[in-house]
């Protein structure tokens, strides 16, 4: 396997102004909180929207570490539907200085480039915004910040950068290039 170089840019909105509105897209497209923690759907999810980009590192998490992750306090899955069809999601994150991290965001495949992106990183922008709002205790939302890279999709950093994002930091790093992993082998679009 060889290595290829992966930048990795780390974006972040430092005030809830910073957050830029989407255009709504056009359809019955409804961003709906995954209040029941599901490991399956979660796995879904991670595994149908990052399999063309090599998403990898939770494809290996048991049931068990999935269901650790998903029950902590203030951890959230917000998902898009599109015509009752999930097209792609947003995990929030909180941390213990009053950050929130979105840990992950994209579309599948089949619903990219109909504008749901920009505005599913809004309405998920907005939710790291207001999380403590939905879990006492929670310190109030000081920092929203993310990372990308430049295996993500070509359209990522103009969409975060569009939504308010500023860049914070630049990586790059020697990464093992393995084929696309789909939401099953073979799935992903060639």
């Amino acid at each position: 396997m060889t290595n290829v170089p992966v930048t990795t840019w780390s974006l972040e909105q430092t005030a809830p102004t910073d957050l830029l509105p989407a255009a709504a897209p056009d359809g019955d497209v409804r961003i709906v909180r995954s209040e029941v923690p599901s490991p399956e759907f979660s796995r879904f999810l991670y595994a149908s929207v990052g399999g063309d980009i090599r998403w990898a590192d939770r494809l290996r998490w048991s049931y068990a570490r999935w269901s650790e992750h998903l029950e902590r306090p203030g951890v959230e899955t917000w998902v898009a539907y599109d015509r009752g069809t999930p097209a792609g999601y947003v995990e929030l994150e909180p941390q213990d200085d009053g950050a929130v991290e979105i840990v992950y965001f994209g579309l599948l495949p089949a619903f990219r480039g109909r504008r749901i992106g920009g505005h599913l990183l809004a309405t998920g922008t907005a939710r790291a915004w207001d999380l403590a709002e939905r879990w006492p205790g929670r310190s109030v939302t000081k920092r929203v910040w993310l990372h990308t890279c430049s295996k993500d999709g070509e359209h990522a950093m103009a969409n975060y950068l569009r939504r308010g994002f500023t860049l914070f930091d630049t990586k790059v790093e020697e990464e093992p290039e393995g084929p696309p992993t789909g939401p099953w082998p073979g799935a992903h679009p060639a």
